[in-house]
């Protein structure tokens, strides 16, 4: 069995090649990081460690490495054949992958089972938005979708910085999970011990998008301003878990009143993500986890989309939008771009065009108002 993997950072080694590996798969890791593509190459192995209480150590073998910007026929070549292809890219790259998947499409012969494609991103509905993309570039060859069987995902785990010291080892938390969503596979799903298979994904994604992710940029956002430079140091400090709490409380009850989630379950999740926040061997920097802060502000992330959900059944989001308010001074961070183009539009832009440009929250929706009061008061006090 073979698994291509497409990106080969952290995530990729760490978690879904991790996984992918512990289920027998043969690897194939594909990225466009020349120096990384080398390293892997020339290696027998690499380690995961898991850092914290529980953690284990776990060597990873059997793998290769394409470099598709330099090879694109070998990695088509590669997918073509596979069993699986996965994604840890980020959002925004799907679409740079997504002509390769197509051409692979094309080519896989025809005694072969569907590809089995999985989207493993932080964000709502990852593999859809990737089978779109894999259809527009198929063009007139669009029948040959019926090539591939596209399921959606949820993923968690905490992966900080790399030591520059460890180098293709991955230090990573102990917990982590793999929800994928059953009803692609009629009812044979592939084995991926690690994994587990659910028949409604929707919930688990917004439970780990607004729990998980909320806090995990709260406590960056929030901790920031407090002075801390660690994740770890943020949530020890009272005001910020109190902040990072107050939120984590209305995502949950957003959670429990949407999806039926048990009460006692949800807060027992949310404990679970402020104790994970507080392993002080991830050492995870507050401006790591808070860069890219425009797109944490846009419509449908882990900030505004649970906080307008809110307000739309009645609710104002105190809390979320302290948060908001944190995640806009979130500017003037070396090497994040989008902290500096947030700069930018704070200074040229007024309050209702920046919730318009940044934030997507439409015209007449019931928290629009409490957004430009917030937005306006953070470029006051600048």
């Amino acid at each position: 069995m073979t698994a291509v993997h497409f990106g080969a950072g952290n995530i990729g080694r760490g978690f879904i090649g991790l996984l992918l590996h512990e289920a027998g798969h043969d690897l194939v890791f594909v990225d466009v990081n020349a120096p990384l593509i080398e390293a892997l190459s020339a290696a027998d192995a690499y380690r995961v460690i898991e850092i914290g209480p529980g953690g284990r150590d776990t060597v990873v073998t059997g793998f290769r490495a394409i470099n598709s910007a330099d090879d694109r026929d070998a990695a088509v070549a590669a997918v073509a054949t596979a069993d699986i292809a996965t994604t840890a890219v980020g959002p925004t790259v799907l679409r740079f992958i997504a002509p390769v998947i197509a051409d692979a499409l094309r080519a896989r012969p025809a005694h072969l089972a569907p590809l089995i494609v999985m989207a493993c991103e932080n964000a709502l509905q990852a593999t859809d938005a990737l089978r779109a993309e894999v259809e527009q570039a198929l063009g007139d060859s669009s029948e040959a979708l019926d090539r591939a069987v596209f399921a959606n995902t949820a993923v968690d785990r905490i992966v900080p910085t790399a030591d520059p010291t460890d180098g293709l080892d991955v230090r990573v938390e102990p917990f982590c999970e793999w929800a994928i969503e059953s009803a692609p596979f009629a009812g044979s799903v592939p084995s991926i011990p690690g994994a587990h298979f659910v028949d409604e994904l929707a919930p688990y994604i917004e439970r780990k998008l607004f729990t998980v992710n909320t806090g995990h940029a709260a406590t960056a956002y929030v901790g920031r301003l407090a002075g801390a430079t660690t994740v770890h140091e943020a949530i020890g400090m009272p005001a910020v878990r109190d902040a990072v709490d107050a939120a984590l409380r209305e995502t949950s009850a957003l959670l429990v009143a949407r999806h039926g989630f048990d009460a006692a379950t949800q807060d027992a999740y949310r404990e679970t993500a402020l104790r994970r926040f507080a392993n002080d061997a991830l050492a995870d920097p507050v401006e790591r986890v808070g860069r890219q802060p425009l797109r944490k502000l846009s419509r449908h992330e882990r900030l505004i989309e649970p906080a307008a959900a809110l307000a739309e059944q009645g609710v104002h989001p105190v809390a979320l939008l302290e948060v908001v308010s944190a995640a806009l001074q979130f500017v003037g961070v070396a090497g994040d771009p989008e902290s500096e183009e947030l700069a930018q539009l704070l200074a040229r832009q007024s309050a209702e065009e920046i919730v318009d440009t940044v934030t997507g929250l439409e015209a007449g929706h019931p928290l629009r108002p409490a957004l430009v009061d917030r937005v306006a008061a953070v470029q006051r006090a600048r």
